[in-house]
């Protein structure tokens, strides 16, 4: 699409192609209600080399209804069955606005940017009292073309996450976010399943995105361990979202699909080698394969030869190191013969034959 940017300003890190991957790190309800938690799992996160922080901003009231039956009750087979109703659910994994300046002012002190995904006005109207520096929409909330003006409106760079849109929800999306004045869109490719079986990633849709929209495309990623991020950064995208958690085996509410800081750490430091190898498309030898180069095959004089006689078969074998001929010359140089004496283990060159 025309009028978007390959690239996103976030603070001072540039996000796109040719650019280290913006790795960011979600809070959602792993702090089990507890603010010491919160404060902790950002300083965490921030120890990890993240890039960002993001929480959640929501009150229950403004994402659901407090209703038990129908559409609003949670299906026994959902790995948030417990919680009975959605309500409930949102009750317990909400971030208290009123938490939000004491994580602010630790992410200040911290040096780590700290946002957070919008549900509704009065979210986006709560986080505008910080300096947040970019904002998300969660991929339920794509198609709320109302909170999509809100946010747009900001002027701030968006982050759009795509797992229950469709391709024309995210046209849509971004033709609206475009619209009203938005052009620092980020788009991530998000499968909404917890945790995301690994067949139903579908990476490659990472690439597409990024053809059709023009703009920097990363993962929301849901599935278990790190093998998957450090693939999407791979097949080029330039953000990563991972759950986080403490490392101290308490049960909270997105823990099953969450990373510890330890392996979310390993995951960054993992990410950062992959791009380095990713590097260029080069076929000459680099300087350290360069040093393994005698493990190439050559020519040798495998039986002593003296001068004048023949070079046979008999007495030359291509082997390894790789200083003398290349093996390719064997049919032009049987049958020469040799201007010096030469023992087993020298190399064939042309200037010993005759």
């Amino acid at each position: 699409m025309k009028g978007l940017f390959q690239k996103v300003s976030i603070g001072e890190r540039l996000i796109g192609p040719d650019e280290p991957a913006y790795v960011i790190a979600e809070l959602s309800g792993n702090h089990g209600g507890s603010l010491d938690k919160a404060i902790e799992l950002l300083r965490a996160g921030a120890s990890t080399g993240a890039d960002a922080i993001k929480l959640q901003v929501y009150r229950p009231d403004t994402i659901t209804l407090n209703v038990n039956h129908g559409d609003f009750a949670i299906a026994p087979d959902n790995a948030w069955a417990k919680y009975k109703n959605l309500y409930n659910l949102y009750e317990y994994a909400h971030t208290p606005w009123e938490w939000l300046p004491a994580l602010f002012s630790e992410a200040e002190k911290l040096g780590v940017e700290l946002f957070g995904s919008v549900f509704d006005d009065s979210s986006v109207d709560e986080l505008e009292q910080f300096p947040v520096k970019a904002y998300k929409i969660a991929s339920p909330e794509i198609v709320d073309l109302g909170l999509l003006k809100k946010v747009a409106a900001t002027g701030k760079p968006v982050i759009v996450s795509t797992g229950v849109a469709s391709l024309s929800d995210i046209v849509t999306a971004v033709e609206c976010l475009t619209e009203f004045g938005c052009t620092q869109i980020i788009l991530l490719k998000c499968t909404t399943a917890y945790p995301t079986p690994p067949e139903e990633v579908n990476l490659k849709t990472v690439q597409s995105l990024a053809q059709t929209f023009n703009c920097p495309i990363g993962l929301s990623d849901h599935t278990v361990g790190i093998g998957v991020s450090i693939a999407a950064v791979t097949m080029g995208a330039c953000v990563i979202e991972k759950h986080i958690k403490l490392d101290d085996g308490e049960e909270t509410v997105d823990s099953f699909f969450s990373l510890t800081i330890s392996e979310f750490k390993n995951m960054i430091t993992e990410i950062r080698r992959a791009e380095v190898a990713i590097g260029k498309v080069e076929y000459s030898l680099t300087p350290e394969a360069a040093k393994n180069s005698n493990g190439r095959r050559s020519l040798y004089i495998s039986k002593d030869i003296k001068k004048g006689e023949s070079i046979t078969e008999a007495n030359i074998r291509s082997v390894r190191p790789g200083y003398g001929l290349e093996p390719k010359y064997l049919p032009l140089v049987l049958g020469r013969k040799v201007n010096k004496d030469l023992e087993a283990g020298d190399r064939l060159s042309w200037d010993v034959i005759a």
